[in-house]
């Protein structure tokens, strides 16, 4: 009788959780509903205020973000030799500053911004202009202060994801397509612990989604699914630089560099800024490559730098970025380096290129117009027998 017992009581321990888990699926889509209509700008009105006006300049963009008097201007003057203001007050930097990085033979640009205070997903301190410049960079650099605690960390982390910014992640393995007609076509690859069909229903509906195809890759959690529905976050790679190192102990340093995407350093005392440096390139993941004429040496001088976010390090994503008209010209190419199985390689369009690799493209050759003898393809006579031009008769 008591196991009986204390099987219904599981039973009923089990629908209540059940039903808290539908319910707290719910809330989280109407809370990143209404969060989507807030940060929206009202209709009718030309924008959210004066933004930043910085072109894009260089083979990547990498944004400095953080809390004030936190050593930011003090690194982009270091780093790239621009001068940008530092002073021992908060708030010295008002405006974004641009600076260039020459490392590795390309141009990467640096932008010092404002410093962001907590609220700023919501508009405080200039916080949604920041937060739009980081957007469009290829790579955030945290800057922190070692000697201040943790929180901060955590607050500009959620200032960032309420805007849609999620830090080291990837895109959830989800298939989703809105359909006119037909309902919800719910299927998945893999077995699924934190969301079943019932909730993706509700989800959906949530959204006043009837009519939609969703395809689970991966144990995916209700959050994901949201921010597919949504369509407009941002995954973007962020590295947490811990700065004033030189006015803490040695065991919080060692504790603080041990993180995960962290990394440690002193404007003050110029200590680690060369694997900070080393350590953007990594994170942004260029691709140097090389150019070799045919007869001729390779030229190592001005490389064509590639990036998987921005276009590809595929030979075809090479010639397009020579010219777009190159790619109907090409027969094959050779390569040289770490990607070749051996020098030279053969590739076709769709070989992966890996850091300074060498190509040489092959071109196809032109058909010659005329053709040589008894397979002559063109002639100058007239396709018709009356249009013959007549000789003239003998003369007796």
């Amino acid at each position: 009788m008591q196991i009986f017992i204390l099987h219904i009581v599981s039973d009923e321990y089990f629908l209540i959780f059940c039903h808290t888990e539908y319910h707290l699926g719910q809330l989280k889509a109407k809370l990143a509903k209404l969060r989507t209509q807030l940060l929206e700008p009202p209709k009718g009105s030309s924008g959210g205020g004066d933004g930043f006006e910085v072109t894009k300049f260089g083979h990547g963009r990498v944004a400095l973000i953080g809390f004030p008097s936190v050593g930011k201007s003090t690194l982009l003057t270091m780093l790239t030799g621009t001068h940008s203001e530092a002073a021992s007050y908060e708030f010295t930097t008002l405006t974004c500053i641009p600076g260039i990085i020459h490392y590795n033979d390309t141009k990467i640009q640096l932008l010092d911004l404002p410093g962001i205070i907590e609220g700023a997903s919501e508009g405080k301190g200039r916080g949604r202009q920041v937060i739009a410049v980081a957007k469009s960079s290829d790579l955030v650099l945290m800057v922190l202060d070692a000697s201040k605690s943790e929180g901060h960390r955590q607050i500009l982390t959620r200032e960032l994801e309420a805007v849609g910014l999620r830090l080291n992640k990837r895109p959830p393995q989800i298939y989703f397509k809105r359909k006119k007609t037909g309902g919800i076509s719910f299927n998945t690859t893999a077995p699924l612990t934190h969301i079943d069909e019932k909730l993706c229903y509700q989800i959906l509906h949530e959204y006043k989604i009837h009519n939609a195809e969703v395809l689970f890759r991966e144990d995916a959690t209700v959050d994901d699914l949201i921010d597919v529905i949504e369509g407009n976050r941002k995954y973007i790679k962020c590295v947490y630089v811990y700065n004033k190192i030189d006015v803490v102990g040695i065991d919080d340093v060692d504790k603080l560099a041990r993180q995960p995407n962290s990394l440690v350093i002193s404007c003050n005392l110029k200590l680690n800024l060369d694997r900070l440096l080393a350590r953007m390139w990594e994170e942004m993941g260029l691709v140097r490559v090389y150019t070799k004429p045919q007869g001729q040496q390779p030229d190592f001088t001005d490389p064509v730098v590639l990036s998987s976010d921005r276009g590809g390090c595929t030979v075809e994503d090479f010639c397009n970025h020579i010219h777009r008209s190159l790619l109907k010209d090409v027969k094959y190419v050779l390569v040289w380096g770490t990607s070749a199985r051996h020098y030279p390689q053969h590739c076709g369009l769709s070989h992966g290129l890996q850091d300074e690799d060498v190509v040489q493209i092959v071109k196809k050759k032109e058909k010659e117009e005329g053709g040589r003898g008894r397979f002559k393809s063109h002639t100058n006579a007239p396709d018709r027998i009356s249009d013959r031009v007549k000789k003239a008769p003998l003369k007796t």
